[in-house]
């Protein structure tokens, strides 16, 4: 059989996902349920979640969950629903974000906004993650974990509570993956370019700067996510940040030839 066809071993791997309503979170939840993969959808909205799963190519492999990760009590709510519904968590994504606003300037952004966005990126994000691999590190059992970060972690995005919590969860990836990598539990990052995606609407002249010619969608980043987060395709890979963004970080203000 191909290794490609069997990317995952469904009788002793679980998910959980977190922002599977929308956006990235959610097509990479549903194309984990997709390889036969038992993955917990977690988000705030429970609209979004039952939508999500009624589109899933095998919905009755998905368990919702509906939750405020900027809540500790939420985060272990969630810890806990998974235990009791897919067992022990082999797999975590983490794509739950509060929405950003253009208006959320330097000048601008607030205390609880500034908290919030902290708090689910980079504060949820380290006690799920920590908590599952504990359980993993006593079952002496492998994980993959995947947390979604930014072009934004290394470049200014005029919204300092977005970029400086991409930037933390960035650091978080190399912190736990060299305390991890001994237990067999790899920790990487993917970076997403202008994904139309999770309530980010990205300008359509944004395009003329990618050298793929147009903006990303969420379905080009799951392929991605799938290989990074398989053992069997990406067992020697561990802390780093894995960049899907079209190109578009090659951008400088020099445009390249027209080509005869």
């Amino acid at each position: 059989m191909s290794l490609f066809n069997s990317a995952f071993d469904p009788a002793h791997e679980a998910a959980l996902v977190t922002g599977a309503g929308n956006g990235i979170g959610r097509a990479i939840a549903i194309a984990l349920v997709g390889e036969g993969v038992r993955t917990v959808f977690a988000d705030l909205h429970e609209d979004r979640i039952a939508a999500a799963i009624q589109t899933a190519p095998r919905p009755e492999l998905a368990v919702p969950w509906v939750g405020d990760l900027a809540s500790r009590e939420a985060c272990d709510a969630l810890l806990a629903h998974a235990q009791s519904t897919v067992g022990r968590v082999t797999h975590f994504v983490h794509s739950a974000s509060p929405p950003r606003r253009e208006a959320d300037h330097a000048m601008a952004v607030d205390d609880d906004i500034w908290r919030r966005m902290h708090a689910v990126n980079l504060d949820a994000g380290f006690h799920l993650a920590r908590e599952l691999a504990r359980k993993l590190i006593a079952a002496k059992a492998p994980g993959s974990f995947l947390l979604l970060t930014s072009l934004h972690a290394g470049t200014p995005r005029n919204l300092p509570h977005y970029s400086t919590a991409k930037a933390g969860m960035a650091m978080l990836v190399k912190e736990l993956a060299k305390s991890w990598g001994r237990y067999g539990i790899r920790v990487n990052a993917l970076v997403p370019g202008a994904v139309a995606a999770g309530g980010f609407v990205a300008d359509p002249a944004l395009a003329k700067h990618i050298p793929l010619g147009r903006l990303g969608n969420a379905e080009d980043l799951a392929p991605m996510a799938l290989a990074v987060l398989s053992n069997k395709l990406s067992g020697y890979v561990t802390g780093t940040s894995i960049v899907v963004d079209g190109g578009l970080s090659l951008t400088n203000w020099f445009v390249a030839p027209e080509l005869d």
